[in-house]
């Protein structure tokens, strides 16, 4: 079965990290157009089967979903590089579970694209057959792209894992989506995978990351919303 693109949203923000000017694309990605390197984070393929395998009854076609944006996300920026920052497989087997058609479609869209992967939590030692090469952690003029974000206040980040999703009350009703949590040092990105979820950037986990003064920009269908911290609101 093919994988069908979707049109690309039509817009995008700006994020800077440190020295690093990236384009927040509405999609879930980082694209830094000077060395045109696309990063995104917990992509969690074949979460859905994995769930299946304990008999959570979940439709077995998240990977295709995800792949399908990843797929515009490629056509749109045609990067030289993509990063992804861990989690990129939902497990150890993920790879085993996976359909033919959409291995191939994820090996196709990545045809000469240079391939890193971060390993993560879900995926510490990344199986042979995604490409391209596997490490911890990179850095890119200073700004160092990780799975798990550091506690530490100094230097400059660019990390996963937390699944960053931002809630905001209006006219009576409450809106809450996936989000880039960021201030100048450090950007959280939100998690690509269709299953992956989102945890509120107001949760405990995020504290020691963040001061007052952190951006949620708030992924919306065709845009994205950067909301002052000071907007948000718990779960």
């Amino acid at each position: 079965m093919t994988i069908v693109v979707p049109e690309p949203t039509r817009s995008a923000s700006a994020i800077t990290v440190g020295p690093l000017a990236f384009v927040a694309d509405a999609g879930g990605a980082l694209y830094l157009e000077s060395d045109r390197i696309l990063i995104v984070s917990d992509l969690h393929l074949e979460k859905g089967s994995a769930f299946a395998r304990r008999g959570s009854l979940l439709p077995p076609y998240d990977s295709r979903e995800t792949l399908a944006r990843l797929a515009g996300l490629i056509a749109r920026y045609r990067p030289a590089a993509l990063i992804s920052l861990g989690d990129t497989l939902h497990d150890g087997d993920a790879l085993s579970r996976i359909s033919s058609d959409d291995a191939a479609a994820l090996d196709g869209m990545l045809a000469g694209v240079e391939r890193i992967w971060i390993t993560g939590n879900h995926d510490p030692a990344p199986p042979a057959g995604l490409g391209g090469i596997a490490a911890s952690e990179i850095a890119l003029s200073g700004v160092v792209l990780r799975h798990e974000p550091s506690a530490s206040r100094e230097g400059f980040e660019i990390a996963g894992h937390l699944h960053p999703a931002g809630k905001v009350r209006m006219r009576g009703r409450a809106v809450r989506r996936r989000c880039f949590a960021a201030d100048a040092r450090r950007c959280v990105m939100p998690a690509f995978g269709a299953y992956a979820g989102g945890l509120n950037v107001l949760d405990a986990a995020f504290r020691p990351l963040f001061d007052e003064a952190f951006t949620a920009h708030m992924l919306g269908d065709e845009r994205i919303y950067a909301v002052d911290r000071r907007t948000l609101v718990r779960d």
